[in-house]
């Protein structure tokens, strides 16, 4: 099946992708992230966020970049034609997820 996946906790699809809100599954934390994606395949596209909020202890939950990180490290999935996009407001951690994604696609299409 193909989707495309909109991993963020708390903006609505419509909010980026005006209109497209039901071509898109959403997922709100990393675990929802992993088991969507166990569950039903690699995505054809992501839209990602970095932070992911708190618990309920106020500790920072796991992010975007630790899903960017499974997806490349712990998946074991082909990505050689994941599309992405990073929608975060955190600029360093848009950078971070860009990059690693960028460069571990390149590498796979060399």
């Amino acid at each position: 099946m193909k989707y495309s996946l909109f991993l963020d906790d708390l903006r609505a699809v419509d909010m980026l992708y005006p209109g497209q809100g039901t071509r898109f599954l959403l997922v709100r934390s990393y675990n929802a992230f992993v088991h969507c994606i166990q569950e039903n395949g690699l995505p054809s596209f992501i839209s990602f966020d970095n932070d992911l909020g708190e618990d309920e202890n106020g500790e920072l939950l796991p992010d975007g970049y630790a899903c960017a990180k499974w997806l490349v490290f712990e998946s074991g999935l082909d990505l050689s034609e994941l599309r992405f996009y990073v929608h975060s407001a955190n600029p360093v951690a848009k950078v971070q997820i860009e990059s690693l994604l960028s460069n571990y696609l390149r590498f796979l299409n060399e």
